[in-house]
């Protein structure tokens, strides 16, 4: 039963998952399987991470984790797999989801992403020594 679980969460986070795929691809990405998740890093996509709305040392997407390099990835592994799960219980929901309650809590003068419940949740198993190199 629980390996049937496992593959209904790489099915129904699949779209995610194959965004990440593309964007690593396009991005010139290297690419690591690691406990059942792509890892993708490189200079492109470190770029990218940091240019984003709010700069990011890792990202995920589906099973897929986009991180600066793979020194970030091992830091961030215990925070991304947590949104990995994350993915594979709301599927193509999360997206939406994740950046719904960001742009609420902007709205009414809260931290889009400290307030998140799925950051939340996901910073919760992180271990304090890291916590502050997380955000860039």
């Amino acid at each position: 039963m629980k390996v049937l679980l496992r593959w209904f969460g790489y099915v129904w986070a699949g779209p995610n998952t194959l965004l990440g795929i593309a964007i690593g691809l396009l991005l010139g990405g290297r690419f690591e399987r690691v406990d059942g998740v792509l890892e993708i890093h490189g200079p492109r996509v470190a770029a990218a991470l940091a240019r984003m709305f709010v700069p990011a040392l890792a990202m995920t997407l589906g099973h897929v984790v986009l991180g600066r390099d793979r020194g970030v990835l091992e830091i961030t592994r215990a925070h991304e797999r947590v949104h990995v799960h994350q993915y594979a219980c709301w599927g193509p929901f999360f997206l939406p989801a994740y950046l719904g309650i960001s742009l609420l809590l902007y709205a009414i003068g809260r931290d889009g992403y400290r307030g998140n419940p799925f950051e939340i949740a996901a910073y919760a198993v992180d271990d304090p020594s890291t916590r502050k190199r997380k955000r860039v």
